[in-house]
């Protein structure tokens, strides 16, 4: 595929009026078009109606002209006939984090276009939170390259996360007001996570968030909202009022609803899908127009198993959605609402060629994607070269702790004279008010770990600073119970500093310092040795290679995992344990519902143990 034009890629107003300024001539046939593509039947995604024998005029990799065949008043360069498929517009994600594909965006493209997602609004604090000044350049330079997936990067409301986490980037008003000018690309701001800085105006992020929100509003862009936990009424209204205008946190027919019925454009994922789209029925929900259905997140060997958007389309038909309503869900609902429906979300004049041939429409079994007005797929095969991209240092180099860590960086000291010391403890995932307490034992100066009462060690290595920060503390039902064994990882969300457990402090300097020679990515050692290693090498989130390979690299993190005996509370969240927990990256998370957490020392909380909701510090033992 060739390079595009600067213009196709909308960077500014001026080039888009070139662009329609020539499909207006085309579609009155007084200029030549380069494609028609005629199709057994075409869905109208509008009022989700098909329309037989149809076809798709093509130029510039836009749509000039849509109509029954042998209607289009001009020439042609070039005709294909499809007489058994059935066209739907390109699938579009309105919330997705591509890095938790843990690919960069080109190949990225080559994995999710052949499924049929065409366009994709990024989620962009992960990288943001990386290297925040260097986001559009990022989501933008696989484009610019050739890429034919569309990306729509959202800049992260959570760079910080919080007011109590630092490093990779920083977001305000004047940030998020040049990013919106930058490109027509930039669709608006990111899921605004950290609540209790939006309703509180002491809140030390209260000022940064909504000077975000404000530079959104001015640009008349979309402010995407993460109402996690947020259930009650009062709550609900609030986070409306505020103008958070999205969720995609819902897990129950009961919460989707109430946020659906207060004016929240809901986003449904695949874990809670088949119960809420199976409720919304019975409750005999008519307009689907404020649904779409969304991935977030989801790893290349999981798209490789299961699929991409597809998945999702599949899983809502299944469930008892009308195949129409279940793509307007992925296609003109979403588009509707991050204001991209000149572009994207159906199969009309203006918009890019992108095309989804079903041979299947019941069973969506996609047999062809077109994009960028050419066929890109055939079956699961990508079929253009994937652009070479050499992404350089800023995006590469991005771990910098600085030094090589010891063992001695990962003890935790006890008073002098104390026999034992009180612990403050958290378990993945732990939503309530208070730590747990328990009384640990203390040796050569020093509290230990307490195995029988599944009690280890996790640690939050600052990786942007250059010190060499270490927070640790003792956690309860996760990590190793093999002697000397330890999982580090520099995905740990949404500071993406590096995180790590162990049996022994050794083990978790060796993982640490494994993760950061590979420029990010994970490590396990395992009595003692490296025995795996994953490669995040870009952003020390994604590697610049095809899904398989680094499908292979993690079975074989799998297979070395699953020779350790991993600790699990099986009371808490037994679905997520035992085996490799590889969860725990999603357990540094600081957004709501989550109260106290282990972040990255600071000047603010030298120990890194902080309530994100109070601000109150507390020291690890006492």
């Amino acid at each position: 595929m060739t390079k595009p034009k600067i213009e196709d890629i909308t960077i500014d107003a001026a080039s888009e009026v070139r662009i329609r300024q020539r499909l207006t001539l085309v579609a009155l046939g007084k200029e030549k078009a380069d494609v028609a593509l005629r199709v057994g039947r075409l869905l109208d995604v509008a009022t989700r109606t098909w329309a037989d024998d149809q076809e798709i005029i093509i130029k510039d990799r836009r749509i000039a002209y849509v109509g029954k065949a042998g209607s289009y008043p001009g020439e042609v360069g070039l005709r294909v006939h499809e007489p058994g498929l059935a066209a739907i517009p390109g699938l579009g994600e309105v919330h997705k984090h591509i890095e938790s594909s843990h690919l960069t965006p080109e190949w990225e493209a080559a994995l999710v276009l052949p499924r049929g997602n065409t366009w994709t609004c990024e989620a962009s604090h992960e990288f943001s939170n990386v290297n925040g000044a260097r986001t559009l350049e990022f989501w933008l330079k696989a484009r610019e390259a050739g890429s034919p997936l569309k990306i729509f990067p959202l800049p992260g409301s959570a760079v910080p996360p919080t007011a109590y986490e630092h490093g990779g980037g920083y977001f305000g008003y004047d940030e998020q007001k040049a990013f919106l000018q930058e490109s027509l690309m930039t669709a608006g701001l990111d899921e605004v996570m950290d609540w209790p800085a939006v309703w509180n105006p002491k809140n030390p992020s209260y000022e940064r968030l909504w000077g975000m929100i404000r530079a959104t509003f001015e640009k008349r862009a979309v402010v995407e909202g993460h109402a996690a936990g947020i259930r009650d009424l009062p709550t609900i209204n609030a986070f409306a009022a505020a103008g958070l205008s999205s969720d995609h946190e819902a897990w129950t027919v009961e919460e989707f609803w109430e946020k659906l019925t207060h004016g929240l454009f809901m986003e449904l994922r695949p874990h809670s899908l088949p119960e809420v789209i199976k409720g919304l029925l019975d409750r005999g929900l008519a307009d689907w127009s404020q649904v779409a259905l969304t991935t977030d997140d989801r790893s290349a060997s999981d798209t490789l198993k299961l699929g991409a958007t597809d998945h999702n389309v599949r899983l809502a038909i299944q469930a008892g959605l009308a195949p129409e309503i279940a793509i307007q869900c992925v296609t003109i609902n979403p588009a509707r609402h991050m204001r991209l429906t000149p572009w994207v979300g159906s199969l009309a004049p203006g918009r890019y060629a992108d095309i989804v041939l079903l041979s299947d429409v019941e069973r969506f079994e996609i047999a062809k994607v077109w994009a960028d007005g050419r066929q890109v797929s055939e079956g699961k095969i990508y079929l253009p070269e994937v652009p070479k991209i050499d992404w350089p240092d800023w995006a590469r180099k991005t771990i910098n702790i600085g030094r090589e860590l010891s063992a001695d960086d990962f003890t935790i000291e006890a008073e002098p004279g104390r026999q034992t010391m009180k612990a403050a403890v958290l378990r993945p995932f732990h939503w309530t008010d208070d730590f747990l307490t328990f009384e640990l034992p203390v040796k050569d100066g020093r509290v230990l770990r307490d195995e029988a009462r599944n009690i280890t060690k996790f640690s939050v290595i600052d990786r942007f600073s250059g010190t060499g920060g270490v927070s640790k503390m003792f956690w309860l039902g996760c990590g190793p119970a093999t002697p000397d064994t330890a999982l580090a990882c520099s995905m740990a969300h949404d500071k993406h500093n590096i995180w790590c457990v162990g049996s022994s402090d050794t083990a978790m300097a060796k993982a640490v310092n494994a993760v950061a020679d590979n420029d990010g990515g994970w490590a396990l050692v395992r009595e003692g040795e490296v025995v795996a290693r994953v490669r995040y090498e870009v952003a020390g989130l994604m590697s610049c290679r095809p899904a398989g390979e680094l499908h292979e690299e993690m079975q074989a993190l799998y297979a070395e995992g699953e020779k350790v005996e991993w600790m699990y509370e099986p009371t808490f969240q037994p679905r997520w344990f035992p085996g490799f927990p590889e969860r725990l990256a999603f357990a540094t998370l600081t957004c709501a519902p989550w109260r106290w957490v282990l972040v990255a020392p600071s000047d603010y909380a030298p120990q890194g143990l902080v309530n994100v909701q109070t601000g109150e510090t507390h020291p690890v033992v006492f």
